[in-house]
């Protein structure tokens, strides 16, 4: 259980987030979720979380945006005393084979999805350290370890997710700090809804399981994660695809 936690998740307001912050609330944390754009979705994931019991409330931060991030988590400890759970969700997709991507959508993919991460890590690390610790699950990709056509930046972010979170581990293990990636795989989202069914049926193919995943799929291994039954688990990346790197 997660009784009296605060756990900040950032872009939840939507998709793997939202199943992500329904799920620590459930398990008792107080959450946080983090929103960019899409208030009215982060408002929604409050309302319920609200209405299973939980308590959430809403905060609008580009994670890219470093300075920005500081005063977010400045402002949640000054609220509430600690910060004890991080989950780096917030990513975006700007899709295009590698001569046709321009710079602007390379260096947005990899602001949002990479630098954000390591923004919102940099600011509460101090916090953890103080408090002797700690839990920190970054939201990879299955795409980060296969790579994919069409998806360099992307990629290149999310592989970027696994190198940090394997340094961040080291160090701050030694203060009671757990540092995990989650990889999910073809998980049923908005995002991949819109996709054709003539591409979704090709993914498949890849899935050792012959099926797509669900959000709370992935929701269920970062709960675990945040939870001190994950105590002894750092540095890991859990895939979260049904077989689809293997």
């Amino acid at each position: 259980m997660l009784n009296g936690k605060v756990a900040l998740v950032t872009g939840a307001g939507r998709g793997i987030g939202r199943a992500i912050a329904k799920a620590l609330a459930k398990e008792g944390a107080f959450v946080v979720v983090n929103y960019n754009g899409s208030q009215d979705k982060a408002k929604e994931t409050v309302d319920l979380i609200e209405k299973a019991g939980g308590k959430a409330e809403i905060y609008g931060c580009n994670v890219a945006d470093f300075a920005a991030c500081g005063e977010m988590v400045k402002a949640l400890i000054a609220q509430h005393g600690h910060i004890d759970i991080l989950v780096n969700n917030a990513g975006i997709t700007k899709d295009n084979l590698l001569m046709k991507m321009s710079e602007e959508d390379f260096d947005k993919v990899i602001n949002t999805n990479l630098k954000g991460c390591f923004n919102t890590m940099k600011h509460l690390s101090r916090q953890f350290l103080k408090q002797r610790s700690g839990k920190i699950i970054n939201i990879s990709s299955v795409t980060g370890i296969m790579g994919n056509a069409g998806q360099a930046n992307y990629c290149a972010s999310k592989a970027g997710i696994i190198g940090l979170t394997k340094s961040a581990a080291r160090e701050l293990g030694s203060r009671g700090i757990n540092v995990n990636a989650v990889a999910p795989g073809f998980i049923e989202t908005e995002m991949t809804g819109i996709l054709p069914e003539s591409i979704k049926e090709k993914m498949k193919e890849q899935i050792l399981l012959g099926r797509t995943g669900g959000a709370e799929e992935v929701a269920d291994v970062v709960a675990f994660l945040a939870s001190e039954k994950a105590a002894y688990i750092t540095g890991q990346v859990i895939s979260v695809d049904g077989g689809m790197a293997v």
